[in-house]
């Protein structure tokens, strides 16, 4: 259906065409939400591993990834990725070879490439904001990888949402040191002093190099809890 006004249309036709537009997207984002609720749901437990999509195969941080997203399949965690090269490739391909669902929440992109071949499970959004809450709302926990700007909007958002209460408290776990220490001192010598985050806030994450150490941080995370309950249990998370 084509929404745009006829030639010699008056200001008050456009902005008609413009509502009548965007009042029927909200169809197509109820479907995104509907299907990967559906899809979701019957994934359990999850981990959500972001990163950059630009590292190549033969990359320290890519061949970090594999080895960290097999250790979780292996576990009994499927993971989660956004489908693409690079990273996300890297954590589906680790997640593919072990025993453990491998899952793609792949976006639309303008001259972007296509998902990626290791996923036993691949949805494919339009909107980033719908994909993220399936990032989040799933998660038994959330390892970022060496990543650009959307690795670090994943990031602030999980911080941001445990740390204001719309989410439960998960572990957050950003891999290689070298790589985050900037940014970790930045938060201390910068928005700590500024009182912009609270002393406690440094404790929403660990920074953690060992692949084994990262899936033993999560486990210790849930120490007592039954991990079927967890596995069964959808984020807190209000949208």
């Amino acid at each position: 259906m084509d929404h745009r006004p006829p030639m010699g249309s008056t200001k008050h036709d456009i902005a008609e065409s413009a509502l009548n537009r965007d009042s029927w997207k909200i169809f197509k984002i109820m479907s995104e939400f509907v299907e990967g609720f559906q899809r979701m749901a019957r994934v359990h437990p999850s981990v959500s591993v972001f990163g950059s999509a630009r590292l190549k195969e033969d990359n320290p941080y890519y061949i970090l990834t594999e080895d960290i997203s097999r250790k979780l399949s292996d576990a009994g965690f499927a993971v989660v990725s956004g489908g693409g090269p690079g990273i996300m490739e890297a954590a589906n391909k680790g997640a593919f070879a072990g025993r453990s669902s491998s899952i793609g929440l792949n976006i639309e992109l303008p001259n972007e490439q296509g998902g990626n071949g290791y996923q036993d499970i691949s949805l494919t959004f339009s909107y980033f904001f719908a994909r993220k809450v399936m990032f989040v709302k799933y998660a038994a926990a959330y390892v970022v990888m060496p990543g650009g700007f959307g690795t670090l909007d994943e990031f602030a958002e999980i911080l941001t949402l445990v740390q204001t209460g719309k989410s439960r408290k998960i572990p957050i776990i950003l891999m290689g040191t070298e790589f985050w220490t900037g940014l970790i001192e930045w938060f201390k010598t910068s928005l700590l002093p500024a009182g912009t985050i609270s002393p406690e806030d440094l404790n929403l994450f660990k920074i953690i190099d060992d692949p084994q150490e990262a899936v033993d941080a999560i486990f210790s995370h849930y120490e007592g809890m039954d991990m079927d309950l967890i596995a069964g249990e959808s984020n807190t998370l209000e949208i």
